[in-house]
């Protein structure tokens, strides 16, 4: 075959490429919607930026905020084992394998053909052969075709940038499981602490009246109490008796939470530090942040994002179907009518067809399509600027909440303290015969509520730093990357808690 032949195909070879390359992208660029951003938390007086080799809390990694060891065994094996976080894990595979789909468009479609006829006719058939012709007949056919979209108008190309920005959004969904069951893990873990306090208050308060009931009843004998103090002194063992198994109750399902959480059965949770030791004196020296920082670190604002950008990306792509579509296809390989010249220069053949399609008449449904996408970008970026509100909120909210929380815990403290003292001075004017017996049960009753009470507020102090640490993007950073991996083995050994081994606030005096 002479060489003049190989002109026009090579021409169209060369130029649809070089076409393709100075095709146009329909639609807007994204530009991040402008933002109404604070200067500062509300709650602060000034922006509190961490100092140079300092870190924000939000962008401490759980390990350096949750310092228990116990509680970091139970978030590690959640953030591994955990199925939400696992499936999270999932869909962004999924959507990096839906990326690769989108943008393999950009390219020609190239796939290997061949085959070949072996025939043989029957000479004593109804229609006798010509002279001269073989009854045995083959043929053979050796190539590739081709198929290519140019993408002139940038559709293809917008596609792969929504798809990319969809893949973007999987993963900091992941991020945001992952945060959010860190924070769940934590706060479960905490409130699991506060009922041991409860429990051990409450068996501790139990034999300190029990005690008191004995001292009663031998006064009783001898003719100094009378019966309606014994049954006062009965009814407040009682009344602290009558808390343990609600207590209880809860603390277990609190326990099958957690193992729920870290990917397990329900079954005991090992404790690590008890209650009152758990707060840290670094919570209170560890900056916030500037806020446009909770832009880049949370990841419901980043999801929220990537869907504005993927839906700004869809309009170009909606738009470019109203403009022609041109496609190429081809083919060349060997062909012979004898498998022993199939390789011959003679043999070869080819043929390239481009072609274009250009809608004329559609019932508005194409450009009905862009003005869809134009909705759904317009909704998008509000839903974008709705969330960036609700983190200032939930920051605001939390930072209120830990300062609070503080000041509520310091009072209840003193408060306990002072009914305490109260307590054994009332007990001590009973024995001396100074007073009756229903100032000490008004003086056990109020004792006993305020320790309840004061376990709780230390309880709410902690999950005010939960709180405030999810609001300002934390949790997430020290996660698995999303990649199929197999549950890791549970923590080894879970006892049962010893709660009596619990200490809490200081403990009753007779």
């Amino acid at each position: 075959m002479t060489p003049h032949r190989f002109r026009a195909p090579v021409f169209v070879l060369v130029t649809l490429p070089l076409l393709a390359a100075a095709c146009t992208r329909l639609g807007p660029d994204y530009e991040r919607p402008e933002l109404d951003v604070p200067g500062t938390f509300r709650e602060l007086d000034a922006p509190a930026p961490a100092a140079e080799g300092e870190s924000a809390l939000g962008d401490l990694e759980w390990r350096e905020v949750f310092g228990d060891p116990a509680l970091q065994t139970l978030i590690e094996t959640a953030v591994t084992n955990n199925y939400d976080v696992r499936i999270a894990a999932e869909r962004v595979l999924e959507a990096r394998a839906f990326l690769t789909i989108v943008r393999a468009d950009l390219y020609p479609d190239v796939n290997a053909v061949g085959g070949g006829e072996f025939t043989r006719a029957s000479k004593n058939g109804p229609v006798a052969l010509p002279p001269g012709v073989d009854k045995d007949q083959e043929s053979a056919f050796l190539g590739a075709d081709l198929a290519w979209e140019i993408d002139f108008w940038g559709r293809i190309e917008r596609s792969t940038e929504a798809a990319r920005a969809e893949l973007l959004a999987t993963e900091f969904a992941r991020r945001a499981v992952a945060q959010s069951l860190v924070a769940a893990v934590a706060e479960a873990y905490y409130v699991l602490l506060e009922l041991d306090s409860e429990i051990q208050i409450s068996r501790r308060t139990v034999e300190s009246r029990q005690r008191s009931e004995r001292l009663v009843s031998l006064r009783l004998e001898h003719g100094i109490a009378n019966k309606v103090e014994l049954r006062q002194a009965e009814g407040l063992v009682l009344q602290a008796a009558g808390i343990i198994p609600a207590l209880e109750q809860r603390a277990v399902q609190v326990e099958n939470q957690l193992r729920q959480l870290i990917g397990a059965n329900p079954g005991p949770v090992k404790r690590g530090l008890p209650l009152l030791e758990q707060a840290d004196p670094r919570w209170q020296d560890i900056p916030e942040g500037l806020p446009s920082e909770l832009l880049e670190r949370r990841p419901d604002v980043m999801i929220a994002e990537q869907g504005l950008v993927a839906a700004n990306a869809r309009i170009g792509a909606a738009k470019a179907l109203l403009y022609p579509s041109i496609r190429l296809t081809g083919s060349g390989g060997f062909l012979s009518d004898d498998l022993s010249d199939l390789f011959k220069h003679d043999s070869q053949t080819w043929s390239i067809v481009p072609s274009a399609t250009l809608p004329i008449f559609n019932a508005g449904r194409l450009r009905a399509n862009v003005e869809v996408t134009e909705s759904q970008q317009r909704q998008a970026a509000l839903a974008y600027l709705q969330t960036v509100q609700i983190a200032f909120q939930e920051v605001a909210d939390a930072l209120i909440a830990r300062e609070k929380t503080s000041e509520v815990r310091d009072i209840l403290g003193r408060f306990e303290a002072t009914l305490q003292d109260q307590t054994r001075l009332s007990r001590n004017r009973y024995r001396g015969g100074v007073t009756s017996y229903l100032e000490v049960l008004d003086s056990e009753r109020d004792y006993f509520d305020a320790e309840l009470s004061f376990a709780r507020s230390v309880r709410d102090e902690l999950l005010s730093i939960v709180f405030l640490y999810r609001a300002l993007g934390g949790g997430w950073q020290a996660t698995p990357a999303a990649e199929p991996v197999p549950p890791v083995e549970l923590p080894d050994p879970v006892q049962e808690p010893d709660v009596d081994a619990v200490p809490t606030a200081d403990a009753s005096t007779d």
